[in-house]
């Protein structure tokens, strides 16, 4: 199916394009029993993915970069948030289940330039140098 395809509702009206996008460090010390032991990385990840459902794309990379920071998750807004403003969000400390389930609620909401972030995640926003940002995988 054509991306074209995918971005048309059932009416045959064209949708509003890319999804909101949930980039998860995933390759790194984000995401390992070493760095963080008992937090169960793989079931967060799993988790995120069926609350997101289709409201959203979920995927792991090795590394963001922000290694600091971790666990490290990027929000990308849709096209529609793009449009309406909407930057992509990066998120530092995304350890606890309560703080997967504030993103998949964000998501659901739209995401970026669309809703304002849930619960506390404000509070695990983070600052990236420009070359970290621009070297976020397509």
């Amino acid at each position: 199916m054509s991306r074209r395809d995918r971005d048309r509702d059932r009416d045959g009206k064209r949708g509003s394009g890319s999804p909101v996008t949930v980039t998860v460090c995933r390759g790194c010390c984000c995401g390992t029993e070493a760095k963080h032991p008992g937090v169960d990385h793989a079931g967060q990840y799993e988790r995120l993915r069926a609350a997101v459902g289709p409201a959203g794309r979920v995927r792991a990379v090795k590394c963001l970069d922000v290694c600091s920071q971790s666990n490290v998750v990027v929000v990308g807004p849709s096209g529609e948030g793009r449009a309406a403003g909407g930057r992509p969000v990066w998120l530092g400390f995304v350890l606890m289940d309560e703080m997967i389930d504030d993103i998949a609620a964000w998501v659901r909401a739209g995401g970026p330039g669309l809703a304002d972030p849930p619960g506390l995640l404000d509070l695990q926003l983070i600052s990236v140098s420009r070359r970290v940002r621009e070297g976020l995988p397509e």
